[in-house]
């Protein structure tokens, strides 16, 4: 049986396809394709060229239609392309008529974080999560895989019955390992349970986010410590956590793996026990980078996303970072367009639904160590205020 495998794509020239729909717009598409690119770059790949086909909803046979289709072959034989990665998630049926048509490896978004997943796990606990997740992934694609049948096939029943009979042995081999997985996963678990239950009664905070919007940088500078850190998507997969001090007041910080738009559900049903530090959290700390133009979408993403992880409410403090690489550019005095984020000041911007938010909102540049003094502050007060009220009687904070 194939092994699901890290692509090796190294300096390898890619296409980036995605859609406009009526779910999403022109803006939104050239947003996604950036960060596709992102995803592609942190992968090792080059992403040379991409291309946009306006439809009501995607082919269910090519994803694309069939002379965009042929258009993006045409640039793949002339150009000597590598991989042609797509935006959305591909089923089974149109992974192999694309690849089909192409002749080349086809990525889909989910197998691109995937892979990105597999290549920056580092302990064993985040291994099995991206393991499982793969196997997840890969059940529904059996298919694919054995496309290698067509050529053996002499228009017979008979190897037609051979490729079935195959599939369905993968299928039950690809069942017992995510079992396994999933058993060992509850083990992992239970010993990282009993880790959390000895760690005594401190007040324990989560920082949670969209992926690089500058979590580890954060945490290195409130703990001390030296957690990788690193400007690509994913660089942070494991759960860190860190004794904190700030003036007398001992707390505990969590950094953990960065949210992002159409996450799979694989990962998000595979990661939920890593973000089990979110779920025991007694504050969170949302780190928005302020400079992304669609910071505001990535505050819905998280929020949606802590959601379907959480319902407990939880008090949060929203810091918004980067306010450093903020950057805009005036409109012309005869320019009678609305205001757009690209055009409208720091403080212009702060005085929008910012200006609503209550005192638990901080502005903050954690690589140009701007406003810690205030975010500690914030940060003191709200762990003191859940700390008396669960120890009311102590009296070393006083």
């Amino acid at each position: 049986m194939k092994e699901f495998i890290i692509h090796e794509a190294k300096s390898e020239k890619a296409i980036l396809v995605g859609l406009i729909t009526p779910e999403q717009d022109e803006r939104h598409v050239k947003e996604y394709l950036d960060e596709l690119d992102f995803l592609a770059e942190t992968a090792g790949i080059s992403a040379v060229k991409r291309y946009v086909q306006k439809l009501d909803y995607p082919n269910q046979l090519t994803y694309v239609g069939k002379g965009k289709l042929q258009e993006i072959k045409e640039y793949v034989v002339e150009n000597e392309t590598g991989v042609v990665i797509f935006d959305d998630e591909l089923s089974a049926k149109q992974i192999k008529n694309v690849e089909s048509a192409l002749k080349i490896k086809i990525l889909d978004r989910t197998s691109l974080i995937l892979d990105i997943f597999a290549m920056r796990a580092q302990t064993a606990h985040a291994k099995v999560q991206v393991e499982l997740a793969q196997y997840k992934y890969m059940l529904p694609r059996l298919t694919r895989l054995w496309t290698h049948l067509e050529r053996q096939r002499g228009g017979g029943v008979t190897m037609r019955g051979v490729g079935e009979t195959q599939i369905e042995l993968d299928r039950r081999i690809i069942l017992d390992k995510i079992a396994k997985l999933k058993k060992d996963l509850e083990e992992i678990d239970r010993q990282k349970s009993s880790q959390r239950k000895n760690r005594g009664k401190m007040v324990r905070t989560a920082l949670v986010g969209y992926t690089n919007v500058g979590k580890s940088t954060l945490m290195n500078l409130l703990s001390k410590s030296d957690v990788f850190a690193e400007d690509k998507l994913f660089a942070t997969l494991d759960t860190t956590v860190r004794k904190v001090i700030i003036e007398n007041l001992p707390f505990l910080l969590s950094d953990t793996v960065g949210f992002i738009r159409k996450l799979p559900t694989e990962l998000i049903e595979s990661f939920k026990s890593t973000l089990d530090e979110v779920r025991e959290a007694d504050l969170l700390l949302h780190i928005v980078d302020v400079s992304h133009p669609a910071f505001e979408e990535q505050i819905e993403v998280v929020t949606k996303t802590l959601s379907e992880i959480d319902k407990t409410p939880k008090p949060v403090i929203l810091v918004f970072n980067k306010i450093d690489a903020f950057a805009f550019t005036p409109k012309e005095e005869d320019d009678l367009t609305p205001s757009t984020y690209e055009n409208v000041s720091f403080d212009e911007l702060k005085q929008t639904w910012m200006n609503k938010l209550p005192d638990n909102c901080v502005f903050i540049s954690a690589k140009e160590k701007i406003n810690l003094s205030e975010l500690k502050k914030t940060l003191y007060d709200k762990v003191k205020e859940i700390h008396i009220s669960r120890f009311p009687y102590n009296d070393f904070l006083y």
